[in-house]
Order: C-alpha cells, then structure tokens, then sequence
C-alpha cells in the first residue's frame, strides 16, 4: 500500500519525540556524579551515594535498550503494514464496528503487553532485586499483569463501546456525550478507586489504635479535616519503597499509608508527610486536577470529532479500509506532540502545588518533620539528588528535593 504524507509525518513526530526524551536522559545522566547540594549532604554517606550512581546508571541504560526496542517495534509494525494486517484479522471474524474495535484493539494491546513482559520482568527481578527494593514474588508478578489485564479490558472495553454507541447515535456531537461519560468515570474512579480497585491488588486495614493514630487524628482535628478512613496498605509485598496517597471526596476521602511508609519514618515525621497530603485538599489540588482534566479531555474528543471520519487518518497508519477504531489510532499518534505540551503545563502546575502543600504543612504542623522524612524516603528509594533542570522541566511532577527543602526552610 502506497504511504501517505501524514505516514511520514507520524514518522518523523515518533522520531523526534525519541530523540529530544534521550537527550534529555543523557543531559539527565550526565549530572549523576555532580556535587549533592549543601543541604542534602546528610542524605547518603559514601557507600550509599555510590550505590545510588549505580542504580541510576543501569536504569538508564536499561532505558536506552526498552526505549530503542520501543521506537523501532513500533516504526516497524507502521512500515511493514502491522495495523493493516491486525485490521483484516478483525473483519475477517466480524465486520460490526463495535467487535470490530474490541477486537482490533484487544489484540494490539495483547501484543504489547506479551512483548513488554520480558523488559518489566528484567526490571523487577534483576534491577530492582539486585539494588535491594524488589519483594514481588514470581507468582504475584503474572498475577498482577493478568489482573490488569482483566480490569483493563472490562474497564476500556466498556468505555469504547460506549463511545462507539455515541459516535453512531450523535454522529458529529459525540464528543458531547463521550465528554459527559468521561467525566463521569474520572469522577467514579477518583471518589472509589482505593474501594474498589486497590483491593484487587493490595490488602487495606484500619490503621491500628495508638499512638499514631492518635497524633493524625489530633492534627487533622487542629486543622479542621474531618478524617475517618485511615488505612495501611501492604505495599512491602511488592518494594520496600514508601508511599501515602490522598483518595476520594467527602465522605469517600481517606488517607493510605504505605507499611514501609510506617516502618521508615518516625510518628511526627509521618504526620508531616500527611499534613503535605491534607494541604493538597485544603489548597483544592484535587478539585482543580479534576477541572482542567475534564476540560483537557472535551477539548481533545472536540478536536477528534472534526478529523475521526478524514479517510487520511485511517492511511496514515496503513490501512486500507477507512474505520473508526484505525481513525483514533492515527489521531492519537497524530495528537501526541500536543498531548506533550499540555502534560509540560500540568507538570509545571503539579511542581507549584506540591510547593504549596509544603507550605501548608509547613505552617500548620512543622517543616524539620517534613524535611527529615523528604530525605529518608528520597534516601530509601536511591532518588537522584542532582536531576538536570531541563529534565526537571519535561518530567518531574514534583521539585527536586534540595528546592523542596530549601523552600521549606525559608
């Protein structure tokens, strides 16, 4: 099949979006060894800084080979015809949209998911075991992937044919009630995803009466968070990295404290850690997250509507039959430098509230705490204490923690 113009052009953004991420992850790597900042001198001692070198170092070449795996995977699969080939499988078995879509992109990501297993397996097993972090079973490994697996084709099965349903019923106004279903599962998910998704994969319990409990429960009350759900979550079955997350609206919210996040961290220290947390939702975070998601999301499904029925888009990945499921893969290769630029916005936002909550707990709890935990958390998972900023820019959500710390000791 002769290629088209927008074939090259979703070329050449596949190409270009490889090189400017390895330049930024050379840039990234060539800071490895720079000079720690003053004020994290105390993170490592000498042995654990090397380590942590070493860690960073191997990562990265291992980012290089998956990433180059990746590019060249996919340019492939585009040259040789791959989606053309995948779409006459599907019309071969049915020629009704909605099968036709279910089919063609269950057995896309099948494919993907088969050949990602071996990288994600190398990373746990060999990477992560041999730098101390990995507690996943072999068992539990497969399991989880056929879990996600599971949840994902229930989940985005559904939400495809849904959004097909729309397309054909609402012709060019789709985008309208695809919005609507959109925004409904973002806020479903947002308000009952540590009920009803995590369970399938962790095991939650009540955090236990006692001392901590009580001195959550005391600050929250100071501040006027009314706190009921307090949970553990055994994360130690996976890595001994840390974590506490913030879920849920209203009645729904609670706060999940990772059991290594217990183990690692003093009482007073893990307060700190949820008063940054408490600050996201004082500071309406969540709220605004939530808006300019919902509002990233229509203006998207707008701009698909007005190209999704151009036969080009269908070619410009190689098949022959114009449709829509071969329309929203060539608009997602397509839209994905804008995509970039709007995830460039939301990191830059994200950095300025995690600024923010600091303050918050800051003011309202204590900043040694929260400095003290940043470091042994930041410690404890071997983090780079010394990231280029231009990688800073494009792909961290949070400061890097000598400006996180410096901010909090202003």
């Amino acid at each position: 099949m002769e290629k088209t113009s927008l074939f090259y052009v979703i070329l050449i953004i596949l190409v270009v979006q490889y090189l400017i991420h390895q330049i930024l992850e050379y840039l990234n790597a060539k800071r490895f060894k720079s000079t720690v900042p003053a004020e994290l001198t105390d993170v490592f001692d000498d042995v654990e800084y090397r380590k942590s070198q070493k860690y960073k170092l191997t990562n990265y070449r291992f980012g290089l080979v998956s990433d180059g795996f990746s590019l060249i995977l996919t340019i492939g699969f585009l040259w040789f015809g791959g989606f053309e080939w995948v779409d006459q499988i599907t019309r071969s078995i049915s020629t009704d949209t909605i099968p036709m879509a279910l089919l063609f992109f269950g057995l896309i990501t099948l494919g993907s998911a088969v050949l990602g297993i071996p990288f994600s397996y190398y990373k746990t097993f060999v990477i992560e075991e041999q730098y101390g972090f990995n507690k996943t079973t072999k068992k539990l490994f497969f399991l989880d992937k056929i879990k996600s697996g599971i949840l994902t084709a229930v989940l985005a099965g559904s939400l495809l044919s849904l959004f097909i349903l729309f397309y054909e019923w609402a012709g060019p106004q789709f985008w309208i009630y695809t919005w609507i279903l959109v925004g409904v599962f973002i806020l479903f998910t947002n308000l009952f995803y540590s009920r009803l998704i995590v369970p399938l994969f962790n095991k939650q319990t009540p955090l236990d009466d006692g001392s901590l409990k009580k001195a959550i429960e005391n600050y929250a009350q100071k501040v006027g968070f009314e706190l009921k759900n307090i949970f553990v979550i055994d994360g130690s079955k996976r890595s001994t990295k840390a974590n506490a997350y913030f879920s849920g609206l209203g009645k729904e919210k609670r706060i999940t404290l990772y059991d290594t996040l217990i183990h690692d961290l003093s009482e007073e220290e893990i307060v700190a850690v949820l008063a940054h947390e408490v600050g996201h939702y004082k500071r309406k975070h969540i709220i605004f997250n939530l808006t300019v998601s919902l509002a990233l999301t229509g203006f998207t499904l707008y701009i698909l509507s007005l190209f999704i029925n151009h036969p080009d888009i269908s070619l410009a990945i190689g098949v022959s039959t114009p449709s829509f499921h071969a329309g929203l893969v060539g608009f997602a290769l397509l839209y994905s430098p804008i995509s970039e630029i709007t995830g460039l916005a939301m990191n830059y936002l994200s950095r300025k509230f995690e600024f923010q909550a600091d303050n918050y707990a800051k003011t309202t709890f204590a900043a040694a705490p929260l400095v003290n935990s940043l470091k042994k958390l930041s410690k404890n998972s071997l983090s780079n204490l010394t990231p280029h900023p231009a990688y800073v820019f494009v792909h961290y959500s949070h400061p890097p923690l000598v400006e996180r710390i410096r901010n909090l000791k202003a």
